[in-house]
């Protein structure tokens, strides 16, 4: 297993993402909980893009989007999915590999009624990855969705959460002289033990 202390300390993998989170939350400028999250289309083609990371949980990673988007048919299709979440100003970095799920339920409800209401009504709005005609045509699109359900529109029966529960984790962190510090959390599938290693940077 080797050394681990500090910063890496705990068998735990989802309750140290959250403490480094939650430093980063004080440390970096602008959303400390992105994520790139990697897909890969039907013929195998790795696709990649930015979305918040909204909810650590004991076992899983949960994020929301547009169940008609490009993202959202990849990771239906595939069931599983990647991503890292890099803060620049801690010089750490998170790895995730892993099955992916919908949350489509009371959770994605009680997220969604969170949101501001200009982030409700533009989930209405936006036909998320289909080609767009103009950006007049979305705020059209928007005032007519704020016309039909006012302050308090439902969530669209299209969005919803993604929940990817993880089976690996790998938690890195700069070190001095390009030698960092890299642990990874392994295990055969969701319900196993983690198996943890350090790695050579």
């Amino acid at each position: 297993m080797g050394d681990r202390s500090g910063i890496f300390a705990g068998d735990d993998p989802f309750v140290i993402v959250r403490r480094w989170l939650a430093e980063a939350e004080a440390s970096e400028v602008n959303d400390p909980n992105a994520i790139a999250i990697a897909t890969v289309d039907a013929d195998g083609l790795p696709d990649v893009r930015m979305v918040l990371l909204k909810e650590i949980e004991d076992n899983a990673f949960v994020f929301y989007t547009n169940y008609n988007s490009a993202k959202a048919q990849e990771l239906d299709q595939a069931g599983k999915a990647a991503f890292v979440m890099h803060w620049k100003s801690l010089r750490r970095q998170v790895r995730v590999r892993g099955l992916i799920t919908r949350e489509d339920g009371e959770q994605a409800d009680t997220y969604y009624a969170s949101r501001s209401l200009k982030s409700r009504l533009g989930a209405w709005a936006s036909q998320q990855s289909q080609p767009l005609e103009s950006r007049p045509a979305l705020m059209a699109e928007v005032a007519k969705i704020t016309a039909r359900y006012g302050t308090n529109p439902p969530r669209p029966p299209f969005w919803g959460g993604y929940r990817l529960t993880p089976v690996q984790i790998e938690l890195w962190a700069d070190g001095a002289f390009r030698l960092h510090d890299r642990f990874v959390w392994r295990r055969q599938d969701t319900e196993s033990t983690w198996e943890i290693q350090r790695l050579n940077p």
